[in-house]
């Protein structure tokens, strides 16, 4: 199928459904779900294909560190047999409206910032072999991703319309930023913003004034 897709046109897959690769964390929480190694060897199939991918992990439910490590590890292992990973996107997971939110007690509750921090900062540390670490400023609110670019984060959440999962899941953040907020948070962090494409080819860069875009 993968070949199929490649043959059509694919160059690029997303990572979602990774969750938590530990095999009891994956029982409790996506036991429908490919299990950690197929969805490994789906991207490592990809990969061989020329294929450029993303990976994720789902923090803040039911896993331990060492659920995270391992998870982290399987990553980087990868990573370094392939070189197919474009970024890192950690998701913070939401408890509202969900039933493993109402089975743990959660509801109403989150992530902590520093959680959300911390998981942002090991992804770049742990993960030595990627070059981009990506923030969700949906699931962690744009001020902690402004945060996040002083902790080895290099890409963040660009223009959103109207973002429907997370807010399902209790969410609080805005469903959508404009450019010139997006703009505002990257310059008042003390960077640079910049447009890119899927495989972060710098395609406009912007002054520090305005939308206006100077040549890459």
């Amino acid at each position: 199928m993968l070949a199929t897709l490649r043959e059509a046109g694919l160059d690029t897959l997303p990572g979602g459904g990774a969750e938590v690769f530990g095999k009891g964390v994956r029982m409790a929480i996506a036991d429908k779900k490919l299990a950690a190694e197929d969805w490994i060897d789906v991207h490592r199939t990809a990969h061989r294909l020329g294929i450029r991918s993303n990976c994720t992990m789902l923090y803040g439910h039911v896993e331990s560190i060492e659920d995270r490590v391992e998870h982290l590890s399987m990553l980087r292992d990868l990573q370094d047999e392939s070189h197919g990973f474009l970024a890192y996107i950690p998701l913070a997971y939401h408890p509202d409206n969900n039933e493993l939110g109402i089975e743990l007690g959660r509801q109403g509750t989150a992530t902590t910032g520093f959680d959300d921090l911390r998981n942002l900062a090991v992804g770049r540390l742990f993960l030595d072999n990627f070059e981009h670490i990506k923030t969700h400023w949906i699931m962690v609110t744009p001020f902690l991703s402004q945060t996040s670019l002083a902790f080895g984060v290099n890409d963040l959440e660009g223009t959103v319309v109207r973002e429907k999962i997370y807010h399902e899941a209790g969410a609080h953040t805005a469903q959508g930023l404009s450019l010139d907020e997006i703009l505002d948070l990257i310059r008042s962090a003390g960077k640079t913003p910049a447009e890119r494409d899927s495989f972060y080819n710098v395609l406009r860069v912007f002054d520090r004034t305005s939308t206006v875009a100077v040549a890459a």
